[in-house]
């Protein structure tokens, strides 16, 4: 679960780590009260959408007075604001955070993973803030440091040392401390909300020697929502999918994609296995859709349905194997869903596993046009074919 800049900030404040002043407004009606209540020229503008490359797409603004404030409100509100993690189709603005203008002499990277290779969170900390951190990685690795945080200690002062003091020129020791002070904060918050991500970039030092929080990004791991109550309530769904809203209520993976090559899988692994067979062979797939090993009849007709809701799918290609989910299971759900749903594009069936040979009676038996494939391969040409 993504969180908005001013949600994150506001979560920032309760770990002790300096953000700027600011205000939420969803009018452009409440601009000039806002300014006047928040110390400046300048003020930044910034839309609040969950998506990075907001600068660049005309989603964070610098006004010098209260009329260059309103107008950069009313270019914001209501309008989409296209970037490369919101695909062509963009992300309308429902509200923008005005804050104060600070006197930036220092622009870094700060943010906390979780390690996959190392099974273990780590903090990542740059020179190079204000800037796409996947371009400084690629290239200029050598500008980006890494800190490794034992779950059993968790973080040390020598954590925060061995980052802060690789900096060239280093900082003044008030900022120093203030640096040791974010990072002890942002670790923090990151194992008590159960985060995925924690990402302040950039993280600046002023002129006076202050250190604060520019931005701020927050991601909290949705399997643990079930424990940070206090956090589900932040969840804003104008910034979901209606598709993946719709798969959500179901407990169904589904994650939307840019193809047209709908697909419905049972398990993760085959779900990215059959993504990159469909891209092989020419195509592009238009979701990501694991219905689970214990997916029942209704959450079988539910995907199917929410496949077919995309009006750029132009194929589907059905991909199961029957282990805990068993071929007839699947079968009954997608000629259930079939009857709710006209299918106007080619099916392509592949089945493999418990009680298979059923599963293609009922698909035969049923009023479905349907091709079957005999392996993955050859499932991911037809279904290639079909909309080349």
């Amino acid at each position: 679960m993504k969180l908005h800049e001013y949600q994150a900030k506001d979560v920032f404040r309760k770990y002790g780590i300096p953000v700027p002043n600011g205000q939420l407004i969803s009018s452009s009606d409440q601009t000039s009260r806002a300014s006047q209540a928040i110390q400046g020229p300048p003020w930044v503008i910034k839309a609040q959408i969950h998506a990075g490359g907001r600068g660049k797409a005309g989603g964070v603004k610098l006004v010098h007075n209260p009329y260059e404030a309103v107008t950069a409100v009313e270019s914001m509100l209501g309008k989409k604001i296209v970037t490369r993690q919101t695909g062509a189709e963009g992300v309308t603005v429902n509200q923008v955070l005005i804050e104060e203008g600070l006197d930036i002499e220092r622009e870094l990277y700060l943010s906390m993973v979780v390690d996959r290779a190392a099974m273990m969170p780590s903090m990542i900390f740059s020179q190079a803030g204000g800037m796409d951190i996947e371009e400084v990685a690629a290239r200029t690795p050598q500008r980006i440091f890494k800190e490794r945080v034992d779950p059993a200690s968790g973080w040390m002062p020598y954590n925060g040392r061995n980052l802060v003091y690789r900096l060239d020129p280093l900082p003044s020791p008030n900022a120093v401390k203030g640096l040791l002070s974010v990072m002890d904060g942002v670790c923090r918050l990151f194992s008590a909300l159960d985060c995925s991500l924690v990402e302040i970039n950039p993280l600046i030092i002023t002129r006076d020697g202050r250190v604060v929080a520019l931005d701020a990004k927050m991601t909290i791991d949705d399997n643990a929502l079930f424990r940070q109550k206090d956090m589900l309530v932040l969840d804003d769904p104008r910034e979901k999918d209606p598709l993946e809203q719709m798969a959500e209520k179901y407990n169904l993976n589904y994650i939307r994609l840019d193809g047209n090559i709908g697909a419905m899988v049972n398990g993760a692994g085959l779900a990215m296995a059959t993504m990159d067979v469909i891209k092989m062979a020419g195509a592009e797939p238009a979701n990501f859709l694991d219905v689970g090993g214990g997916a029942n009849e209704e959450m079988i007709t539910k995907g199917f349905e929410i496949i077919l809701k995309d009006r750029r799918v132009k194929a589907i290609l059905i991909n199961i194997f029957g282990g805990i989910l068993r071929c007839d299971v699947l079968a009954r759900g997608v000629v259930a869903a079939a009857a709710k749903t006209s299918i106007r594009v080619p099916l392509i069936v592949r089945l493999e596993g418990t009680n298979v040979d059923e599963g293609r009676e009922i698909l035969r038996n049923s009023d479905l046009k349907f091709l079957v494939a005999k392996d993955l391969s050859e499932a991911a040409d037809i279904v290639a074919g079909q909309v080349s």
